[in-house]
């Protein structure tokens, strides 16, 4: 597969062209981001983790009948992925309660819910990614109701399959961010990524931060934290 133009660059991503118009390659930056941009560094060796992590859990959600755009892994960082446009919609499930989630609602974090959450926030930067519900989804033409249910549908079935997962791992799955695209046939598919970017994860026995969290709070110990996430996730991929 050819390797073409760049199409687009993200915080934390590139997008190429190939020579198949409805497959890209997408290639994962060891860039980090946070607070709406403000927060600049890099996670050195994080591309290659949230690339071949990304790859191993989207398999699992075919597994599991969710489809997703997930082709190829073509190397440790670079992937072949079917070409979506992104549902201008960022889902977010909470297990329990963390980061924004606890300061909106003047709650301490770790409280564990009796089912989980989902909430929506529009894809918008300039915007700050303002929160929004369904019925403000479809009056903006963001999504139908279909897509809607749909992605909610597909969203609680990730978080069952990852839930699990990462409880044999020893890792309890706090929350995560979700986007899903549609395919030129107009298939909804996971797209995106999978990783200690877009998921809180923290040890099941010590509640030690594993995730993304120890850059935005200057923490330290970020790579050795992505890292012990990917020697767990390998310790489990066979089973």
């Amino acid at each position: 597969m050819e390797k073409r133009e760049q199409l687009y660059e993200g915080k934390a991503k590139k997008v190429y062209a190939t020579d198949d118009p409805e497959l890209v390659i997408v290639s994962y930056k060891d860039d980090a981001t946070a607070l709406d941009g403000l927060k600049k560094g890099t996670i050195v060796g994080k591309g290659v983790i949230n690339n071949q992590m990304t790859n191993r859990l989207m398999a699992r959600m075919e597994k599991a009948g969710i489809p997703t755009h997930f082709v190829k892994e073509l190397s440790e960082r670079d992937t072949l992925v079917r070409r979506v446009s992104i549902v201008p919609l960022e889902v977010i499930i909470r297990n329990l309660s963390a980061g924004h989630c606890a300061s909106r609602y003047g709650v301490e974090e770790g409280i564990v819910f009796p089912e989980p959450t989902i909430e929506f926030s529009y894809k918008n930067d300039e915007l700050h990614d303002p929160l929004l519900n369904a019925y403000h989804a479809v009056a903006l033409g963001l999504a139908s109701w279909q897509e809607i249910e749909l992605i909610k549908k597909y969203a609680f079935a990730v978080n069952d399959v990852l839930k699990a997962f990462w409880a044999d791992c020893g890792v309890t799955l706090v929350d995560f961010k979700l986007e899903f695209g549609k395919t030129a046939q107009g298939q909804i598919v996971l797209a995106d990524e999978i990783s200690p970017d877009t998921c809180r994860l923290w040890d099941a026995k010590t509640g030690e931060k594993l995730d993304k969290d120890r850059f935005r709070r200057d923490m330290g110990g970020v790579e050795d934290a992505y890292a012990e996430v990917m020697r767990r996730l390998l310790a489990h991929d066979g089973e």
